[in-house]
């Protein structure tokens, strides 16, 4: 029996005991929070937090006096900003990027190691499980030689995620990775074709778990000025088949490029924002149709500069955030967060943020309603957590 009924009944003795419920925490005001600076002043490259804990990790890197290279992997407390502890900060030719946190609280580091004579670094991936380790504790070994992992999935209930990565020794050929990254082991290595996804077509990522299919939003022809529209592509994780079908491509000038996507990983709902329009598209991936488009708050189908970047997902409450650098509502003195619901209507806009060009997509905990954004008040080395 619930104590939030405000009844406790003892049983045996059949007699009532009335207390008062507990009144709920009050919600957090929706704005900015803490700013967490890196220990070592570096720039980050790349960072996430555990979706449903306290942790979070990111990767650190600068020049220093005489030549020396500064780096670092950095845990911190997702609820303070406070820098839990420092790692693998030794290194003459080494530096690091942080891929994401995957199910379980397993990190995946991206280790670029530089031979002796030469300027190309090889890439080895280690594994932090759990982040809470505050260290390095296996390895991930990709099926592939010389990948470089450019994209993860970023649904952190799924046991198997998809990784879009390149290889370098052919032409920079992309492939989806299938993994459980905690197992260190792979169900599928898909072979994606390279006219139609490879980095020139701006590929952005996501996860249709309840479907087992990988999403990619692209631009078939890099976004031209009045040209094609983008593409919605579904991979089967099982079988490698794609399926895809044609977006929005409105405005004056049409869409252009996919800043980015992500989908819903349990409805199907994906959505995209496009460079030279200023919109957010909605798409029903069971259908494989549209539902809305939305342009962003204060702006028109031309307003190129104002245009979206990264987006998160919120798959517990049903929200997506996308970040706006230029936010059109004050001119551009700031950035913008704005979240809209699955039927693509605005619910807020957070603002005061100061984000950069192609600002990835912020990382966030949907149990708190809150997450962190990459960049804040002094730069590249900062990150701001944000309420939502």
């Amino acid at each position: 029996m619930s104590l939030s009924t405000g009844v406790l009944r003892v049983l045996g003795i059949g007699v009532l005991l009335s207390f008062a419920a507990p009144a709920a925490p009050a919600p957090l005001k929706a704005g900015l929070g803490k700013v967490l600076t890196t220990k070592d002043g570096g720039e980050i490259f790349g960072f996430d937090i555990n979706q449903t804990g306290d942790d979070g990790v990111l990767a650190s890197g600068q020049d220093g006096k005489k030549g020396k290279v500064v780096i670092s992997v950095e845990t911190f407390d997702q609820n303070t900003g406070k820098i839990v502890t420092s790692f693998a900060t030794k290194g003459k030719r080494v530096s690091y990027s942080a891929d994401g946190i995957f199910a379980g609280d397993v990190g995946l580091i991206t280790q670029y190691i530089v031979p002796k004579g030469s300027i190309y670094a090889r890439r080895e991936y280690e594994l932090m499980n759990p982040v809470t380790a505050n260290a390095f504790t296996g390895a991930w070994t990709p099926p592939v030689k010389d990948v470089d992992v450019k994209m993860a999935s970023h649904d952190q209930t799924a046991s198997t995620s998809a990784l879009y990565a390149i290889e370098l020794k052919k032409q920079d050929a992309p492939i989806l990775i299938v993994s459980d990254v905690a197992a260190n082991t792979f169900s599928k290595v898909i072979h994606l074709d390279p006219n139609t996804f490879a980095l020139g077509t701006g590929p952005q990522l996501g996860q249709y778990t309840a479907a087992n299919q990988a999403y990619i939003g692209y631009s078939p022809d890099g976004g031209a000025v009045g040209g094609k529209a983008p593409v919605n592509a579904l991979i089967d994780l099982s079988s490698g088949s794609v399926t895809s079908f044609d977006g929005y491509n409105n405005g004056f000038y049409h869409a252009g490029s996919v800043n980015g996507a992500t989908a819903d990983p349990n409805t199907g709902v994906a959505v995209t924002d496009t460079e030279l329009n200023a919109q957010v598209e909605f798409y029903d991936l069971n259908e494989k149709s549209g539902i809305t488009f939305a342009q962003l708050p204060c702006t028109g189908d031309t307003d190129q500069i104002y245009s979206g970047s990264g987006i998160a997902v919120d798959p517990v409450n049903k929200l997506f955030l996308v970040t706006e650098t230029y936010n059109a509502c004050n001119n551009g003195k700031d950035s913008a967060l704005v979240v809209f619901d699955e039927a693509g209507n605005v619910v807020e806009s957070i603002t005061g943020f100061k984000f950069f060009l192609s600002e990835p997509a912020p990382a966030i905990n949907p149990s708190k309603r809150m997450g962190w954004a990459f960049g804040g008040p002094n730069g590249w080395s900062q990150l701001q957590q944000f309420f939502y």
